[in-house]
């Protein structure tokens, strides 16, 4: 099969990549990365090895070494061996306001029939009241935790 990224590392790439190896002080995959990208080089002098042999060569996947090898062709040396920062955006369901309001709720008095608040009941109670229209237990637990506030 034609592989579709070729890998065509110019002579200070090839270099950099060498003394990276060479050092030794950076974080295991950058390294595992570097080696990949040494031996799909398939610039003149590069020993251009096939996936499958390189992915049984350094004992990653051949997945892995396809990967790397499309990251460095579409978006170059630094993608291919850095990590990603994750792409999603979280949606945080409480604002200031919405925290407010929980640490308010949780200093009140529990409802009838129960000695305190619990994560589950603050969680509903909130939704009960529409300061957000679902609401997590944990999401409760994280709030009152980083807002140091207890419920005994």
């Amino acid at each position: 099969m034609k592989k579709k990224y070729i890998v065509t590392l110019m002579e200070e790439e090839r270099q950099m990549l060498q003394e990276m190896l060479s050092r030794g002080k950076a974080a295991a995959r950058k390294l595992m990365h570097a080696r990949i990208l040494l031996k799909a080089d398939a610039a003149a002098g590069g020993p251009a090895w096939e996936d499958q042999s390189i992915a049984e060569a350094l004992e990653v996947g051949r997945a892995t070494v396809e990967r790397v090898r499309k990251q460095f062709v579409e978006e170059g040396m630094e993608a291919a061996l850095e990590r990603r920062k994750p792409r999603r955006v979280y949606e945080r369901k409480l604002d200031g306001d919405g925290e407010a309001h929980l640490v308010a709720l949780a200093c009140q008095e529990p409802p009838e029939g129960r000695s305190r608040w619990t994560l589950r009941l603050l969680a509903d109670r909130m939704v009960q009241l529409e300061y957000v229209d679902q609401l997590s237990y944990q999401t409760v637990r994280r709030t009152l935790k980083k807002t140091r506030s207890s419920l005994g």
